[in-house]
């Protein structure tokens, strides 16, 4: 098992995840149950993939939720895309979260590289 509040990635996770709350704060009401909740169901996902994976008794494990971690961190990417071409949130929004999506994706990518070199 891994120390969560030790891992940078579940830590950016985290960060990121009350980022994408607060730019979604201002969708319309409409979106509620539509694209605010999808996005928001997203960026939980991730933080909440990397801890289940942390308190799993093996790398092999460990390596499966990083890996769906990643895929909502793609969903997130995408959703983030769609809101702004809907004129939901702002290039100036947009901008430093995908930068902080892709920096979580990078980190996902090494950290089950270097998982999987520890079997």
């Amino acid at each position: 098992m891994h120390n969560l509040k030790e891992l940078k990635i579940w830590n950016k996770a985290i960060d990121l995840t009350v980022e994408v709350y607060k730019a979604t704060a201002s969708f319309p009401k409409e979106e509620v149950y539509g694209l605010t909740s999808q996005i928001r169901r997203s960026a939980v996902s991730v933080p909440s993939n990397i801890s289940e994976g942390a308190g799993r008794n093996s790398n092999k494990e460990f390596i499966h939720f990083l890996g769906i971690a990643n895929g909502s961190s793609y969903e997130l990417q995408t959703q983030l895309i769609i809101s702004n071409k809907l004129n939901l949130i702002s290039d100036l929004t947009l901008q430093p979260l995908l930068k902080e999506v892709e920096e979580i994706q990078k980190m996902t990518y090494k950290f089950q590289n270097t998982l999987t070199n520890q079997k």
